[in-house]
């Protein structure tokens, strides 16, 4: 019996991307809330992890959007050449570090 399923996964990956669609992004658990949260930001997920990418000299390895209080925070993991592993909190109305 030939088993269908990863058949079925790159169809719909290919329709997805065809689409312009994010299939990986789409399956992220958490992404739709993600959106929700940074819809109505100043900064951009993608604007914010650029920023401190630059400002830090590391790589921005893990990121998520938070609500605190009210306002949306940009919860950003660092990893930097020598092997340094730290967090940065970023506010999507202003920009700036917390």
């Amino acid at each position: 019996m030939v088993n269908c399923k990863p058949a079925a996964l790159l169809v719909s990956c290919l329709v997805a991307v065809s689409s312009g669609a994010d299939p990986l992004r789409a399956a992220r658990p958490g992404a739709e809330h993600a959106r929700t949260l940074a819809a109505d930001s100043a900064v951009s997920m993608e604007e914010a992890v650029r920023m401190v990418e630059q400002r830090f000299h590391a790589r921005v390895v893990k990121a998520q959007a938070q609500n605190d209080h009210g306002r949306t925070v940009y919860v950003l993991k660092l990893l930097d050449d020598s092997g340094r592993v730290w967090t940065v909190h970023v506010d999507a109305a202003s920009g700036s570090l917390q």
